[in-house]
């Protein structure tokens, strides 16, 4: 391995640095929201406020309220919520406002009764309950209509369940005499994770203004903490858009952000966090008001997130003789599954693009996630294997699949040791500063004579490193690894503990990772046997140059450990086996490798190089030559004006 090759893998090293210590820094520096800014659920709130405040609230309903006799009252204010399931979901309707209350995700494991998807406290206090993915006392969803007579909102009103199967219900508002009416139907499709959610009205055209062809929604919920680690989990959840016809969007993860300047419709929005989502899809595209997005402060508000709102107007037909259709999504980030949801969009398939809910990295990594490591991990979970063994496994692939350019790199390497003593006497042919040139020129020409190219280290290190990257991105997102546990570690998706403590320590937090010490550990073998076989091939001079960035590759296995103790157990696994890996390759090609036999073949080289005439220098070499001919060409031309 040269010297562009170790500078290749210090500037990659710093880049990654950067990065994590920048998201890190964003996460840490996040504004803390004074309780009096957050968003706080409307339901929430009313069990704050003295019963005169609250039947004052009921009382003060919109001027359309004397049509319609299914008024809020005190007594009908906790009317009992309307369930409905399938295989997948249990979701609660509230009758009040007629919007989804609760959803539990109750799928279950193959030939088990043990529920597939829990919050990390019930699956480290081993309680089989069902994840409740989404909560009544931290959401609220409220539909507005403008009226000749002013605004009516939708959670003053209470509803009468007029239909009701086991996975679906209707629910409606009407006035005394039933000629206007407003129905909410919500239907659950069949062993998915869709709720289909659909609005008729009948005679609303006497109420509603002539020009009003929309209905507006404001969504909002408090994102709950499911995972272990609050900073990890916080980091990847993030409030995402689609716009119609274009990419997606999203929110600041790190900081309080907000939208209302669109270039478009939008197709869907999520409330997302690390691991499942909450996501309101349009039939037909919605109008985007306002979205934001507001960190909550951890300290006032444990075990929660993020706030977020939603602002949308969806098209609204008050004769009725079409109906508003609309979706929801309430599931697991999982991204084959999440492809699949095109197939199952009203009015038959569209590409949702869902599955950009699962952040694969920047287009190049993204690339190699979504077309080689989805199809190679998704093969081997479909083995039953443990997750531990999948990552292994897909690290031994990678390095077969690495290991004949590794090769080459290493004997590229292995011919500049065997010619030190050769450059060492170029060195000292050359001992003075202003001869630097002809010397790296002479090197150079030694080089392409012994058939020896300085930059055959590198081409490893640009295979190595997309993939590195794109798994940086690829594990903290794959849900698969959640609440599996291999070795020590009870969940791959996030940190291990080997010893914990209470008090929060800046750059450490409250624990030590086993994996993550064992992937810096090995980093610095890895960089130990890097550095030594570098120094081998390198003359005292160039060993000298060097000294300050062996000492930056020596360190950086320490900014690793601050940057990666918080992160899942997983990735820092990955990282450990594949270095691992990576020593073990180094030292087998080390020991399998005769210099005697080598050098003579390179003076075979030579000596057919020198017997050719029409042998000239190519590459680097060719370049130098040309660039000192230029310095020449000048400095004589200097010479010539100074007489």
């Amino acid at each position: 391995m040269d010297k562009n090759t170790i500078t290749g893998l210090v500037l990659i090293g710093l880049v990654l640095f950067g990065f994590s210590y920048y998201s890190s820094q964003k996460a840490a520096n996040a504004p803390e929201q004074p309780a009096t800014e957050q968003v706080q659920p409307q339901k929430e709130t009313k069990k704050d406020e003295p019963k005169q405040q609250q039947a004052a609230a009921v009382a003060a309903v919109d001027s359309t309220a004397p049509f319609f006799n299914c008024m809020l009252t005190e007594s009908s204010a906790k009317a009992e919520l309307v369930t409905i399931e399938n295989e997948k979901l249990r979701v609660q309707i509230d009758p009040k406002g007629g919007t989804v209350a609760n959803v539990y995700l109750k799928e279950t494991e193959e030939g088990t009764q043990n529920y597939r998807y829990k919050s990390y406290n019930d699956f480290s206090n081993d309680k089989n309950e069902p994840l409740h993915l989404y909560r009544q006392q931290d959401s609220e969803m409220a539909f507005t209509l403008d009226t000749k007579e002013g605004s009516l909102t939708t959670s003053n009103f209470l509803f009468q369940v007029v239909e009701k199967t086991a996975n679906s219900v209707t629910l409606r508002m009407a006035n005394a005499d039933g000629s206007s009416q407003l129905d909410f139907v919500y239907t659950l499709q069949p062993n998915n994770f869709m709720l289909n959610f659909s609005i008729a009205s009948k005679g609303m055209d006497r109420y509603v203004s002539a020009n009003t062809r929309v209905i507006n929604i404001d969504w909002r919920e408090r994102i709950a903490q499911f995972e272990k680690g609050h900073k990890f989990e916080n980091q990847y959840s993030t409030l995402t858009y689609k716009l119609t016809g274009d990419d997606t969007e999203k929110l600041s993860e790190y900081e309080a952000e907000e939208e209302s300047d669109f270039e478009g419709n939008v197709d869907w929005v999520a409330f997302k966090n690390q691991y499942f989502s909450s996501v309101l899809i349009a039939d037909k595209p919605f109008v985007p008001q306002y979205v934001s997005s507001k960190p909550v402060d951890k300290g006032n508000t444990a075990g929660y997130l993020k706030d977020y709102t939603a602002r949308l107007q969806a098209q609204f037909d008050p004769t009725g003789k079409e109906q508003t259709q609309m979706q929801f999504y309430f599931g697991p980030n999982q991204f084959r599954l999440l492809k699949s949801m095109d197939q199952y969009a009203i009015g038959g398939e569209k590409d949702l693009e869902m599955e950009e809910l699962v952040y694969l990295g920047w287009p190049l990594f993204k690339w190699i996630n979504r077309f080689f490591t989805l199809y190679v991990f998704d093969f081997l979970t479909r083995l039953g294997l443990p997750m531990g063994i999948v990552l292994l496994l897909i690290t031994i692939l990678l390095r077969f699949i690495v290991y004949i350019p590794t090769r080459k790199s290493f004997l590229s390497s292995a011919k500049m040791r065997v010619l030190k003593p050769k450059i060492d006497e170029l060195s000292k042919q050359y001992p003075n500063q202003e001869d630097a040139m002809k010397k790296q020129q002479a090197m150079m020409t030694l080089y392409s004579q012994y058939g020896v190219s300085p930059m055959g280290g590198c081409l490893p290190m640009l295979i190595q490193m997309p993939i590195w990257i794109a798994m940086f991105n690829f594990v903290p997102n794959a849900i698969e690894l959640r609440q599996q546990g291999f070795l020590w570690a009870e969940d791959l998706s996030t940190y291990d503990s080997l010893i914990s403590w209470g008090t929060h320590i800046w750059g450490i937090g409250d624990h030590l990772s086993l994996f993550c010490l064992l992937f810096c550990a090995t980093n610095i073998l890895y960089s130990y046997m890097t550095m030594r076989q570098q120094r081998e091939s390198m003359s005292a001079e160039q060993a000298d140059q060097m000294k300050v960035m062996q000492w930056m590759m020596y360190l950086m296995p320490v900014f690793f450990f601050f940057m990666f103790n918080d992160y899942s157990s997983g990735l820092n696994y990955y990282y450990f086996i594949s270095l691992l890996a990576s020593a073990l390759t180094m030292w087998y090609l080390r020991k399998t490798t005769d210099d005697a036999k080598l050098l003579a073949k390179l003076e075979e080289n030579y000596r057919a190089n020198k017997n050719n005439p029409n042998k000239k220098p190519s590459g680097l070499a060719a370049r130098l030559e040309a660039l000192q001919k230029q310095q020449e060409a000048m400095m004589k031309a200097q010479q010539s004006r100074k007489k």
